[in-house]
């Protein structure tokens, strides 16, 4: 049995455009037992998924993993990768191979897959993840990794389209690229994911290691973005960003992982709320086989417990996810649009500038014109000149009438005051 640590903080910092959104650092701590484990998986009772199992375990449903790779090799996750590809060029290429700059970068797909889809190592023992019988894909992807021949953002772009090629019902991305926008490579993978009925969760980020904002691609139209909370079910201050895109919050924090090669850690940050949620999507989408992308984030969204919180909010989106409730609730229709028209509304906004006009055959040459004659000056009328306008009536006849008129007033008035004080005098 590997040691069991505590991963916490702030994060993994990177050399390009994306990063993973979760992080850890190694503690010494005595070895722990796998039963252990399932004593340390609070959310599985807080959050429905115990009780959620009755219904469904998630069999029959696919995610992909979109991250540093996942060893499908661990006791927990024996059967659970049914296959995978690198677009890194440096894993191997069933995308089982982590990857990474450091062991705490690699390890980082595996904790991923381990919450969404572990099996367990026994009765009662071991990791179990909220979806134990979800298959998982494994697209492994070189984040912040310079040996990298490929842009971290062509690699996503990749790896989203293979993902959907090769049969993912869900992608889970617990990876940030600290920008609110994302090229425009993204627009078409997102949008062939979205238009082939794919549900893409994206973490929000971690304010502890610097993201304030929810990034792309949590910033995408269509996308089901996860904030954290603590334990508490609080807003997770070092492991959550904030921003209008929030769909739900799952918990962030205190959250058990599994490592490359077996073992154990404790770790927070969004990276691990996001699969909580994806394995909620796949249970969701094994027990309504029939609903559609837009109806199964529809149901997780209504489903989400508000908590005593007002929400929509920046901070919790819908509330804290319901596995329970999403499973079984009667919930509202979907309102909003389906996720690929919202991300088509946004390029028809936002992708305009940057549309090249291309000419349609060409172009067309008006005839001259000859100019047209000017109009004829009116007839110059010689009493005219002499007979008041209506100009000359109101800024100079009027005027000067009352002018004069006050003039003799006042000439009256003083003739009047003359003739008085002489007869005063004669008096």
């Amino acid at each position: 049995m590997k040691p069991f640590v505590r991963r916490s903080g702030a994060g993994l910092a990177v050399l390009l455009a994306v990063s993973v959104v979760g992080g850890s650092v190694l503690l010494d701590a005595p070895a722990a037992r796998a039963d252990q484990i399932r004593d340390l998986e609070y959310w599985l009772g807080d959050y429905g998924f115990a009780e959620g199992w009755n219904t469904t375990r998630g069999a029959g449903v696919t995610v992909a993993v979109i991250d540093t790779g996942v060893d499908g090799s661990v006791a927990e996750l024996r059967g659970a990768v049914v296959g995978g590809t690198d677009v890194s060029g440096l894993g191997s290429a069933d995308g089982q191979t982590p990857v990474g700059s450091d062991a705490q970068d690699s390890s980082h797909g595996t904790m991923v897959a381990s919450l969404l889809a572990g099996r367990g190592t026994g009765d009662g023992t071991g990791m179990i993840g909220v979806a134990p019988e979800a298959k998982i894909l494994s697209v492994s992807v070189g984040f912040g990794d310079s040996s990298s021949t490929i842009s971290n953002d062509d690699q996503i772009a990749e790896g989203v389209r293979w993902a959907v090629d090769n049969g993912a019902d869900v992608i889970n991305m617990s990876l940030t690229r600290n920008t609110l926008y994302w090229p425009q490579s993204w627009d078409d993978a997102f949008l062939y994911a979205f238009e082939n009925d794919v549900v893409v969760v994206a973490a929000a980020g971690n304010r502890g290691s610097g993201t304030t904002e929810v990034g792309a691609p949590a910033t995408i139209p269509g996308v089901l973005t996860v904030a954290g909370v603590d334990r508490a079910k609080k807003a997770s201050f070092d492991a959550s960003s904030q921003g209008i895109t929030i769909s739900v919050a799952a918990p962030s924090e205190q959250l058990v992982g599994v490592v490359p090669g077996g073992g154990y850690v404790l770790w927070d940050g969004t990276s691990a709320a996001a699969p909580i949620v994806s394995g909620l999507v796949a249970l969701v989408r094994a027990r309504y086989p029939g609903l559609d992308a837009a109806g199964v984030m529809n149901r997780v969204i209504e489903s989400a417990n508000p908590n005593g919180q007002v929400t929509p909010s920046p901070i919790y989106g819908n509330g804290l996810i319901d596995a329970v409730a999403a499973l079984t609730a009667a919930v509202p229709a979907a309102m909003e649009q389906a996720p690929a028209e919202q991300l088509k509304e946004w390029i028809k906004l936002h992708r305009r500038a940057e549309i090249e006009v291309q000419p349609t055959g060409e172009p067309s040459v008006a005839a001259p014109r000859v100019p047209s004659p000017d109009p004829a000056l009116p007839a110059q009328n010689a009493a005219a000149a002499w007979l008041p306008s209506e100009l000359t009536l109101t800024y100079i006849s009027l005027p000067l009438a009352v002018l004069v008129g006050f003039g003799i007033l006042l000439g009256l008035l003083g003739i009047g005051a003359t003739r008085h004080f002489k007869r005063i005098q004669r008096k």
